[in-house]
């Protein structure tokens, strides 16, 4: 299969290439400077501008781009620039996929979608719920539209926190553990919808083999953990003790908003579609996820 992906130098997009390789398929990377290699097709999502004969053979699209949320605050401006990072790429490439007729168009979206759904499992068919990032989400998969009005097989990928040792939450969180200043956040009750990279990558492979996959998936691992299970797991994975727990009130006191969707929100999300399309996970509980991480 040919497969164009956007957003190909991040973290799931570099370990997506060489999986995707691996396993016999053909991977073009769009990026945002002029070529330098032959696998290479330039684009200018702002300017709405493709280079001509990129979507030649292409048997499918997938969308990884957008700016972190998490390494700077959420100022207006940098909200601002998480959705128009998300949105304005999405429907150039939804556009695209519409005018060429590409059979299948998988596009990044986050677990984010949900809100704060506290200790409620949700899945695929639950409805988006309240605050910045659900929004963003909403929009974000909206604007895959033009690709699902030409008939395409539109698949939103539903992000959960990635676990790798190249970085996502595990590169954040694992030099505060083994400073002994890793502690749950907040009350700890609170899920956190952990995923292995390998679990990412393959995922997002199976959605792409599977055509009767269509609408959007969970990328989440298949057993739901508190966010004091994922702290502890972390803990005996690096070796150290889990220290003073962090208040709510310091993190929203610190973070604002930013500190109460990321750390605080809880979201029990289950990979409905995943399962029960027959996907066979690699890591089925975050301590073994994390201990993958850490010892690679």
């Amino acid at each position: 299969m040919r497969v164009l992906i956007a957003g190909s130098s991040g973290l799931i997009g570099t370990a997506l290439v060489s999986h995707l390789r691996e396993t016999g398929h053909d991977v073009l990377r769009l990026v945002r400077r002029t070529p330098a290699a032959p696998d290479e097709r330039g684009w200018d999502p702002p300017a709405g501008r493709i280079d001509d004969g990129t979507f030649e053979g292409v048997d499918a699209v997938i969308n990884l781009g957008g700016v972190g949320i998490a390494d700077r605050p959420w100022t207006g401006a940098r909200r601002q620039e998480i959705r128009d990072s998300r949105i304005v790429p999405t429907e150039v490439l939804a556009a695209a996929v519409a005018e060429h007729g590409v059979p299948a168009f998988l596009s990044g979206s986050a677990t984010g979608y949900y809100g704060d759904t506290g200790g409620v499992a949700v899945d695929e068919a639950a409805p988006h719920g309240r605050g910045f990032l659900a929004e963003v989400c909403a929009d974000w998969e909206a604007a895959t539209g033009a690709a699902r009005d030409a008939g395409a097989r539109v698949v939103p990928l539903r992000t959960g926190l990635v676990l790798s040792p190249a970085g996502g939450l595990l590169g954040l969180l694992r030099p505060l553990f083994k400073a002994f200043l890793g502690g749950r956040l907040g009350p700890g009750t609170q899920y956190m919808p952990w995923v292995s990279l390998d679990d990412e990558v393959g995922g997002i492979r199976f959605a792409l083999e599977t055509p009767s996959i269509t609408g959007p998936v969970n990328l989440v691992g298949p057993t739901p953990a508190t966010n004091a299970e994922l702290t502890k797991a972390l803990a005996a994975a690096v070796g150290r003790p889990t220290s003073i727990p962090v208040p709510a009130v310091v993190i929203r006191t610190v973070l604002g908003s930013m500190g109460e969707e990321l750390l605080l929100f809880g979201q029990r999300v289950v990979p409905a579609a995943l399962e029960s399309s027959g996907y066979q996970f690699r890591h089925h509980a975050v301590g073994e996820a994390l201990s993958a991480a850490v010892g690679s």
